[in-house]
């Protein structure tokens, strides 16, 4: 249990990393690229998670698995089902059932897709 707490704290902290570069990149790409909210978002997502995946290999998990290219996969396959959660809570927050601020509503999504993908990378990805 204590090996787990461990591994759920330094996932969190390589979360908090790539909320930072997720929050940059966006920002940066719809406020001052004025790209499209959601396509930024998306861009910022998966930069994140890319980071986010080699910090968690290297650091959190410690994993020497040579089958890195499947890992990713796995890893990937578990961030976009992720960004599909993270927009989904975006609209629903934003857009359908209110007017919440966009980076709230942001935030909250990271919260809810953090959980998401500390347990299935833990369960699936690094087991």
């Amino acid at each position: 249990m204590k090996t787990l707490l461990l591994k759920f704290i330094k996932f969190g902290i390589v979360g908090f990393s790539g909320m930072l570069l997720d929050f940059g990149i966006t920002y940066l790409l719809k406020e001052k690229a004025r790209i499209h909210k959601y396509v930024a978002n998306s861009i910022g997502f998966i930069s994140a998670a890319t980071n986010n995946y080699f910090l968690n290999r290297i650091w959190t998990f410690e994993s020497d698995d040579p089958q890195i290219v499947l890992q990713y996969s796995k890893f990937v396959l578990i961030a976009i089902t992720g960004l599909a959660i993270n927009n989904f809570v975006i609209w629903l927050l934003s857009d359908k059932l209110g007017n919440l601020n966009f980076y709230i509503a942001k935030f909250i999504a990271i919260v809810v897709v953090f959980v998401w993908n500390f347990s299935m990378n833990y369960l699936f990805t690094f087991n």
